[in-house]
């Protein structure tokens, strides 16, 4: 970041350009680098640096400002003492001190950190825009704990998205409040380190710095206007004209993402991540080393929503073979459009790592006389992960594989694509529905035959769907009638029930749905087909907000993905990014890359205006709040998982205990956004560009495999 304000000067630091000669003038102890001390200087205020505390109570002339900023955080306190107080009192200066390892009358305890626990406006200092309950956040925060009468910001575990619904519980802290007949401001952690720390909302930040600096400057003080730049942000505002070849940019931006994420392995980290997982860890810090893997290792999950004080993420380590293949298939796409050899080899080595060397289709499930056989592992390492088999996440290796292997001109995985199509099938009911997951246990104790033939009906796109929109692909590349049978028959039960019926019944599941309606449709057009396709078209398109945004009308049901009931539910399970059905989020995690690649699917069959032109907004719009950061190249050319359109800024309520606002995964909704963003620069859809797919000629040889078990429990 450059700020042409500020020069260095001797031990004092910082004095303004000459052209800002004019403005107020204060006194700052803090490191050069400090975020708060470039604003005053980038603004325009006469900022004179010092080192030490002693020298700037010393030099400070009467009645004039002084901040003392934290300079050891979050390792120590800042060193003041009652005699600086004093000294301060006896000159008349206005204080901003933070984190102050003492305060004449109050008892501080030593430094706490946060884990759930967010910032909340607590008093009606900084106006009608940011009232009492007002939610922010102060990343990571160090803070040591007192008690006060009056705090200005609290912190605590609450629940919402712009407001503490359920008011502040009394373990509330302070962290920031006034002494000294309002002479005085203590922070009880660091508040300056607002850029570095990535506080959010970035908004409402711009409108708690004039209050301060106007509590700090003299009373005849013309309040600068505030400049800085975040060091992450959209690549684009709402406003800003778009280059043509927009998407193919987008496109190659998150290839590179990938390429320099960090989530590579390494040789060197392997054993590691392994070891991590194997006991159940799930985060670790990004390595400091500049190495990116080949793919031949895997790739890790993503980033945690977890901030660090210093703007960090740590790393989410599973490795999910969901996030394999379809880091895969964005890969074989950039590869194959733009020319892109790297890309395209990273991707064949994924792939076979995920099929071959990563162990998640070996064991059990590599072995035709087991139940199991088939199946692809949610997860490797982790014997959590291990364990599972979801429907949804196999759903989605297999047609990330099919569409790289298409990019890719290969038929190396054609086996292992058409045998998890049957596994799956296989334990699909009568009903033609699976159930989010069967896990290996029951497997073996049941046999494949128990679920293949159970009445199981499960009214839940979400984990449903895009099995379904696999059954229909392998039905027009096969011809066997069970695919086709069995995803009429869920689909037709499913929509029987719409909308009300389903499990959540918001666009998430909407944007899930609309892909096998697509494709059913391809198969079969009949009016019903067409009506049903239409009807949840159209009911996503009409919540889409003008600048594109799909957003998240999460109703506050009973039951699994739950919008937090309570302060303390907060940050206990998974949940939406919403608190309320009005509050303008949208989610690049769950809906807006499957909305996406379902608008095209559905427009490509259809031809419908209607349909292109929601796919075109929705296209331009992620575009525009795709990650920008010189800073964090970890993170730049990634989504995350939330965007409040509202404000145009990276924010929401981040109560999933996993899965936060700040979150970027390598798979689900970010790859498919990827993806179809590939499609549209090719002129193709999904459907026709993996037409010439050979898995046909697996068929013979995996149905032998298929036949070694008769579905009864397993019997070593």
């Amino acid at each position: 970041m450059v700020w042409a304000a500020s020069v260095l000067v001797g031990v004092l630091g910082i004095l303004p350009h000459p052209a800002m000669a004019d403005g107020p003038k204060v006194s700052v102890v803090s490191p050069a680098d400090n975020d708060l001390l470039q604003m005053l200087s980038a603004s325009g205020v006469q900022a004179t640096r010092y080192d030490a505390v002693a020298e700037a109570i010393d030099h400070a002339p009467a009645d004039s400002s002084l901040f003392v900023l934290a300079g050891d955080y979050p390792a120590k306190p800042t060193p003041v003492d009652e005699v600086f107080f004093q000294t301060a009192k006896a000159k008349h200066l206005r204080l901003f001190v933070e984190i102050p390892a003492a305060v004449p009358g109050l008892k501080l305890g030593a430094i706490k950190t946060t884990d759930w626990e967010r910032a909340v406006v607590a008093s009606d200092d900084f106006g009608p825009s940011l009232p009492k309950l007002r939610i922010l956040a102060v990343h990571d925060c160090h803070y040591l704990p007192t008690t006060t009468d009056h705090p200005m910001l609290v912190e605590a575990r609450v629940a919402g998205f712009d407001t503490a619904v359920y008011g502040l519980p009394k373990s509330a802290e302070p962290l920031l409040f006034e002494m000294n007949d309002g002479r005085w401001l203590i922070a009880t952690t660091k508040l300056s380190g607002f850029i570095e720390g990535r506080f959010a909302p970035e908004s409402a930040w711009r409108e708690i710095w004039p209050v301060i600096l106007k509590k700090m400057l003299p009373p005849d003080s013309k309040l600068p206007e505030l400049k800085w730049s975040p060091t992450v942000r959209t690549s684009f505002s709402e406003s800003d004209s778009l280059a043509k070849d927009i998407e193919q940019r987008s496109l190659r931006r998150a290839a590179r993402w990938y390429l320099q994420a960090k989530l590579l392995i390494t040789p060197g980290r392997n054993d590691l991540v392994k070891k991590a997982l194997a006991s159940n860890g799930e985060m670790a810090d990004t390595p400091a080393d500049s190495k990116d893997g080949d793919g031949s290792l895997g790739i890790l999950e993503g980033y945690s929503a977890k901030i660090r004080f210093d703007g960090s993420q740590p790393q989410r380590l599973p490795v999910r073979t969901d996030c394999q293949a379809e880091t895969a298939m964005v890969l074989a796409l950039d590869g194959k459009l733009n020319a892109q050899p790297r890309s395209s080899e990273v991707s064949n080595n994924l792939l076979k790592f995920t099929f071959e060397t990563s162990g998640a289709c070996g064991g059990d499930r590599g072995n035709p006389k087991h139940p199991a056989f088939g199946h692809i592992a949610w997860g490797v390492y982790s014997p959590a992960w291990y364990v599972a088999n979801y429907g949804d996440d196999d759903a989605r290796v297999i047609l990330s594989t099919v569409l790289a292997s298409s990019a890719n001109k290969t038929s190396a995985w054609d086996k292992y694509v058409l045998r998890s199509l049957l596994a799956n099938l296989r334990t699909t009911g009568k009903k033609g529905f699976r159930g989010d997951r069967i896990d290996m246990p029951a497997l073996a104790q049941y046999g494949w035959k128990h679920f293949h033939d159970s009445d199981i009906v499960n009214y839940a796109p979400h984990f449903e769907s895009y099995l379904s929109a696999c059954n229909l692909w392998a039905y027009r590349q096969t011809g066997y009638p069970e695919f086709l049978e069995k995803a009429k028959l869920g689909i037709s039960l499913t929509m029987a029930q719409y909308p009300k019926g389903w499990r959540w019944g918001d666009d998430i599941e909407r944007g899930r749905m609309l892909l096998c309606l697509a494709w059913l449709v391809r198969l079969e057009d009949t009016p019903e087909h067409r009506g049903w396709m239409m009807s949840v078209a159209n009911d996503l398109i009409a919540t889409q907000e003008k600048c594109g945004a799909i957003p998240v009308r999460r109703e506050a049901r009973g039951g699994f993905f739950q919008i937090p009931q309570s302060n303390e539910a907060y940050g206990t399970g998974e949940t939406p990014l919403n608190q309320t059905m009005n509050d303008p989020v949208c989610d690049q995690l769950y809906t807006t890359g499957f909305a996406l690649l379902a608008f095209h699917e559905a427009a490509a069959v259809t031809h419908d205006e209607k349909l292109k032109q929601a796919e075109d907004k929705l296209a331009e719009f992620l575009c525009r709040i795709q990650i920008r950061s010189e800073k964090w190249p970890t993170l730049d050319g990634a989504w995350f998982r939330a965007f409040d359109y509202g404000r145009w800024e990276y924010w929401a309520s981040s109560a999933d205990v996993g899965w936060g606002a700040w979150s970027v995964e390598a798979g689900w909704g970010q790859a498919w956004i990827a993806a179809t963003l590939a499609l549209r620069q090719a002129n193709t859809s999904f459907w026709d560009f993996t037409a010439d797919s050979q898995i046909k000629s697996q068929w013979d040889a995996v149905q032998a495999e298929m036949a070694q078990n008769t579905g009864g429990p397993w019997k070593e």
